[in-house]
């Protein structure tokens, strides 16, 4: 044991320290298990106090902790902003949106006046916000962009519900991108699937809901849309689909316009009307599950849902061989196009109607294998040359070749019309007869000498 030893300057007790056999020091053990002991002059015994621990919150406000914070959020701001400036250096100007330039648009007409085909961009009147119909615009906001009126451009939410929604589904089955991003996306970008393109769109979103309304915005993007068979806006596809202005569309009219946004070409009711009418049901219940109408109301619209004679007629796409023919023909009559045209024709809907029906009922799988044919084109005029169906094919998606006009044959019998009217003008009358017999017509070089198909000759 060592020796007792006195602290200099102190009259309180000697302390004394014992190592065990180990070595280790005793007195170190009890200081780990044991509070501190201290003794005063007089030999009073007291317990250290201890100092309190630091909270969260006195670490998150002190000044050790807010300047790095604020260090940290103004690198990530420096950064953004770097980025933002690499990649806004190739955004467009968007100061003459309402002025973009288009190509010139064909539109081809019946004889009833109603639109048959659409060639080139189409556009229809100019439709401020204050002019497009309530449903309208309920209806697009709520298969679009419910949020439309509470995000700046970008919705979090949205996007996050997508997520959500694609996650659970297994596949691609909502998009997050708010209607200024689509416009965005329509007017000035292209369609690629890539980080950059992304990126721009979002920058150009937030410059548009700067530079412009709500409303404004909205405006530009229904009359700026492409919804089908060359048709931009929606005064446009009103024209084409239902033969009336965007301002005279009905509820289920409007559902089904707004239903093209997600695919013109498919849910056109050119292409299928069945299919049009159950994507105009669902725009329809979007609306009574946004609380703009009931499901009563949604039902009786579709109930009430028609459409015009050049929408059901030629949808098997025949109309589109006379259209073609038609459109060919501009250069020899105008020259080149260079501004919106409108071609007035001759062609009759209700006659289209029954040469399809026709080709349709002769050209089954049986007659076409039977009788080892594989395609039938049809031509109807009248007395004074007006061209009122036209078929150049059985299917005009399979092939576009107008065997109508294009194809070239033998006339056969065809021809003869001709040379009875040049003998008709030479003198000859219905009642005169003529020898079966063989003749030879000379020639600058030789001769001429027609025959009868078999060879021989009747006298």
């Amino acid at each position: 044991m060592a020796k007792p030893k006195r602290i200099p300057g102190e009259s309180g007790p000697r302390i004394t320290r014992s190592r065990s056999s180990s070595g280790t020091r005793s007195g170190k053990t009890m200081k780990k298990s044991r509070p501190r002991i201290e003794r005063n002059a007089q030999g009073a015994t007291r317990k250290r106090k201890q100092e309190p621990k630091q909270g969260f919150r006195s670490w998150l406000f002190s000044w050790k902790t807010m300047s790095r914070l604020f260090s940290f959020g103004l690198t990530m701001a420096m950064l953004l902003l770097i980025v933002m400036v690499y990649f806004a250096r190739d955004l467009p100007d968007i100061s003459g949106l309402g002025a973009a330039r288009k190509a010139p648009g064909i539109q081809v007409l019946s004889a009833g006046g109603d639109v048959v085909a659409s060639y080139g961009e189409i556009y229809g009147e100019y439709l401020h916000f204050k002019d497009i119909p309530v449903h309208l615009v309920g209806a697009v906001l709520a298969t679009e962009d419910r949020r439309f009126f509470h995000h700046f451009g970008i919705d979090p939410l949205g996007i996050a519900r997508a997520m959500v929604a694609n996650v659970m589904a297994g596949r691609w089955v909502q998009g997050g991108s708010t209607i200024t991003q689509q416009l965005a996306k329509n007017v000035f970008l292209t369609p690629d699937r890539t980080l950059t393109r992304k990126l721009q769109e979002m920058l150009l979103a937030f410059w548009l809901e700067a530079r412009f309304s709500k409303e404004e915005i909205l405006s530009i993007y229904l009359n700026r849309v492409y919804l089908g068979a060359g048709n931009y806006g929606v005064d446009a596809a009103s024209r084409h689909y239902f033969n009336k202005p965007a301002k005279e569309l009905t509820l289920a009219e409007s559902a089904l316009i707004a239903g093209l946004l997600k695919a013109p070409s498919r849910y056109a009711p050119t292409s299928d009307i069945e299919l049009a009418k159950k994507r105009t049901l669902q725009v329809l219940l979007n609306m009574a599950d946004a609380g703009r109408i009931s499901e009563a109301e949604a039902k009786k619209a579709l109930e009430g849902l028609t459409f015009p004679e050049n929408v059901t007629a030629g949808k098997g796409g025949g109309i589109r061989y006379f259209a073609d023919w038609v459109v060919d023909q501009l250069p020899e009559y105008i020259g080149r196009v260079e501004e919106d045209l409108v071609i007035e024709t001759t062609l009759e809907p209700s006659m289209q109607k029954f040469a399809e029906d026709a080709i349709a009922a002769q050209m089954t799988e049986e007659v076409m294998t039977g009788k080892k044919v594989s395609q039938a084109a049809i031509v109807a005029m009248r007395p004074n040359g007006a061209v009122t169906a036209m078929i150049g094919g059985k299917d005009y998606g399979e092939s576009q070749y107008n065997r109508a006009v294009q194809a070239r044959r033998q006339p056969g019998s065809a021809f003869k019309m001709f040379v009875y009217l040049a003998a008709m003008e030479m003198g000859y009358r219905p009642e005169h007869t003529i020898e079966d017999k063989p003749v030879s017509i000379p020639l600058w070089r030789g001769s001429w000498e027609p025959k009868n198909y078999d060879g021989k000759y009747r006298g």
